[in-house]
């Protein structure tokens, strides 16, 4: 069994290769600029682990793995289009470097390419690759439509916006797992548990996410806090202060919608701590990750080969930020 630093060196040689073809190079080139621009490709290497969990890595398992980080890169050039970001990675998107309607034909040729690399995978399990894909890239569409509605609506309540995070981050983390499960000819029961673990794991690490936004410590973080709060963006967090502030702090979190002001990070972060949310958001993430470990222990292989997973989880979700 290797660990997910391993898989990680060997994803990244395979994946480095030229994945389109030269021309039209006004097509091609943003594509091949944007993968360039990296990633830590968690996705593919789950896929890879997946597969490991049950036996040695087939090669079909790289090809689903490529197809899976093609798809990623696919939401993410169109999200970032959704979202008018100008960076990615410190760099300019792919819509700012070479304009809207290229980085949308991009994104779908990049779709096209996974599922070109999706139908070289053996017939025997074709139709539950390509099942699993599409239902997990249609909910990743739902999820990111659900965000986008989240924008204007002021009654979101916590169940909405955990039908939203599974959809939009967790489902893909699950998805790739069981993707390489199939490969490895793994059971129906031990893909159920598994897809468990992923989709429990996925909610874990953005609630961590939510948390470390508003209560990290910007240096470890990497980027200044309060982020969240300044977008009013619905998150973990100020779904459960609406839910349990008393009225005046209430009032607060009301008064301070759509404002911009370093006083609003402040103000709504003596809110979320009268209200103990970084209490509960560190109880809630670590809910999920027992519970996405305790699915892990239920699968039917020997306790090695789920270390490397049990591993990786903790590090994801690590329980001391």
């Amino acid at each position: 069994m290797q660990s997910f630093s391993a898989l990680a060196t060997d994803f990244a040689s395979y994946f480095d290769r030229k994945h389109f073809p030269a021309e039209p190079a006004s097509l091609y080139a943003p594509n091949n600029y944007f993968l360039g621009l990296g990633g830590k490709r968690i996705r593919p290497i789950l896929c890879l682990m997946g597969n490991e969990l049950f036996t040695e890595i087939h090669p079909s398992a790289w090809e689903v793995a490529t197809a899976i980080e093609l798809f990623h890169n696919f939401t993410l050039i169109h999200d970032d289009i959704m979202d008018k970001a100008p960076l990615r990675r410190g760099l300019p998107t792919v819509h700012e470097k070479f304009g809207q309607n290229t980085a949308l034909l991009a994104g779908d040729v990049m779709l096209i390419k996974a599922y070109e690399c999706l139908s070289k995978v053996p017939p025997s399990i074709l139709l539950s690759i390509f099942s699993l894909f599409n239902k997990t890239a249609t909910e990743v569409c739902e999820g990111q439509q659900l965000d986008i509605d989240f924008e204007q609506r002021t009654n979101v309540v916590l169940d909405d916006y955990l039908v939203m995070i599974e959809k939009k981050t967790s489902v893909l983390l699950a998805a790739a797992l069981v993707m390489g499960a199939i490969v490895g000819g793994s059971g129906e029961r031990n893909q159920q548990l598994l897809y468990q673990f992923g989709r429990k794991l996925g909610l874990a690490f953005q609630v961590q996410d939510d948390y470390l936004d508003a209560f990290g410590d910007p240096q470890k973080f990497g980027k200044q806090i309060g982020g969240d709060i300044l977008a009013d963006k619905k998150t973990f967090l100020l779904i459960h202060a609406f839910e349990t502030a008393n009225k005046d702090d209430l009032a607060v979190l009301q008064s301070w919608l759509g404002k911009q002001s370093d006083n609003k990070i402040n103000d709504v972060l003596s809110v979320y701590r009268k209200c103990g949310i970084d209490q509960w958001a560190l109880s809630l993430k670590n809910k999920f990750l027992d519970e996405a470990l305790s699915d892990l222990d239920q699968i039917a292989v020997v306790s090695a080969r789920k270390k490397p997973l049990k591993e990786l989880a903790e590090y994801l979700i690590q329980r001391d930020v």
